[in-house]
C-alpha cells in the first residue's frame, strides 16, 4: 500500500483509509460485530492501517473495537471525530470546552492510545468563530491528547474558515460527483500545508452504478432521505459520464470513480466504506497497484463530460 505524508503533521497514511461510519451499522444497517472484526483484520492485512472513525459511531463501541483490535498494531493511526453528544435526546453538536475535552478524552480511553487526528464533527461556521474551540483542540495536542486536530467539513467555507483556525488536517466529501468543496479550499490549504483527506469516493454508493432509478433504501440506511426523488433520477442519467471511462484495466463505473478520487494529487488519502470483506477485496482490486490511477487524458476527458450533465468543477 502506497503512502503519503498528512500535510505538515509529520503523520504518512496509506492512500486508501478504512472508513467506519456503515462498519459501524448506523449509516445503512446492520453489520455483524464479527463481520466487523473481520473488514479490520483484512484491511490490516492488505496494507491498510489508517482507519476513519468516530466517538458517534455505534455510541463509541466502534472506538473500542478499533482499540482493542489495533492494540499491538505499531504506526497504526486512528482518525476519529467529536462533537455529537448522543447522550442527549435527540443527539445534538456540542462545541463547547468542557464537552470537547470530555469527549477527546473519552475516545483516547476507548481507543488505548493517543489520537493521531482529531477532528471536529462537522461544525458550522458559527462554532468555529468562536475562540475557544480551535484553542481546546490545540490544547488538547500540546498535552498529548492527539498528535494533530482538523476538521470534518461539509462545504467549502467552513474548510476556509476552519483552515483561518488553524486547523491541520481537514477531511471533505470529495468524488466525482463532488468535486466543489476541493475546488474551493485547495489553493488555501496548499499554501498553509494543510493535510486533506477525501471520503465518499463513491457518493454513498451511487457512483458504483448498480442502482436503478427506482431504486428503495430500506429504514434505517441514510440514503433513503438523501435524495429526492428527482435529483436521483437526474444523478442516475449523469452516471453516461462516467461509463466511457470503463476501458482497459478500469474494469466497472466503481472503479473509474475510486480511481478518480485517488488521483487526485491534493490528497493525502481517500476514505473507503466496505461493510464486508468481500467489498474491501473488490475495492482493493479496482484501485489499481500504483499511480497514474487514471491517466491524465482520462482524467482531462471525464472532466469535461462531468461539465456536459451538469456537474460543475
Amino acid at each position: 500500500m502506497r503512502r503519503r505524508t498528512l500535510g505538515n503533521t509529520g503523520i504518512e497514511l496509506p492512500e486508501l483509509v478504512l472508513g467506519t461510519w456503515g462498519l459501524s451499522g448506523d449509516g445503512y444497517g446492520q453489520v455483524d460485530e464479527a463481520d466487523q472484526e473481520q473488514v479490520i483484520t483484512r484491511a490490516l492485512g492488505l496494507g491498510i492501517d489508517a482507519f476513519d472513525t468516530a466517538d458517534a459511531y455505534a455510541k463509541g463501541k466502534m472506538e473500542e473495537r478499533l482499540g482493542r483490535l489495533l492494540a499491538e498494531r505499531e504506526g497504526a493511526v486512528v482518525i476519529t471525530k467529536i462533537g455529537t453528544d448522543r447522550a442527549a435526546t435527540p443527539p445534538i453538536k456540542r462545541f463547547d470546552a468542557e464537552y470537547l475535552r470530555e469527549a477527546a478524552l473519552a475516545s483516547k480511553a476507548r481507543l488505548g492510545r493517543r489520537i493521531d487526528v482529531l477532528l471536529l464533527h462537522n461544525p458550522s461556521t458559527l462554532a468555529l468563530d468562536k475562540p475557544h474551540v480551535a484553542q481546546t483542540m490545540k490544547d488538547l495536542c500540546e498535552e498529548g491528547v492527539a498528535r494533530a486536530w482538523g476538521v470534518s467539513i461539509g462545504d467549502a467555507a467552513i474548510g476556509t474558515r476552519a483552515m483561518e483556525q488553524g486547523a491541520q488536517v481537514l477531511e471533505l466529501a470529495y468524488n466525482a460527483f463532488h468535486p466543489q468543496d476541493l475546488a474551493g479550499v485547495v489553493t488555501l490549504a496548499k499554501e498553509k500545508q494543510v493535510g486533506l483527506i477525501g471520503r465518499s469516493a463513491l457518493a454513498h454508493g451511487l457512483l458504483c452504478g448498480q442502482w436503478p432509478s427506482t431504486k428503495q433504501f430500506p429504514q434505517g440506511d441514510h440514503r433513503r432521505d438523501r435524495w429526492t426523488l428527482d435529483d436521483f433520477k437526474k444523478r442516475i442519467s449523469q452516471l453516461s459520464a462516467l461509463r466511457p471511462s470503463v476501458r482497459g484495466d478500469v474494469t466497472s463505473l466503481r472503479a473509474a470513480a475510486l480511481r478518480f478520487a485517488l488521483s487526485e494529487p491534493a490528497l493525502s488519502a481517500v476514505v473507503i466504506g466496505p461493510r464486508s470483506a468481500v467489498q474491501l477485496d473488490q475495492l482493493l482490486r479496482e484501485a489499481g497497484k500504483e499511480p497514474p490511477y487514471l491517466e491524465e487524458d482520462a482524467r482531462t476527458a471525464l472532466k469535461h463530460r462531468l461539465v456536459n450533465v451538469g456537474i460543475l468543477p
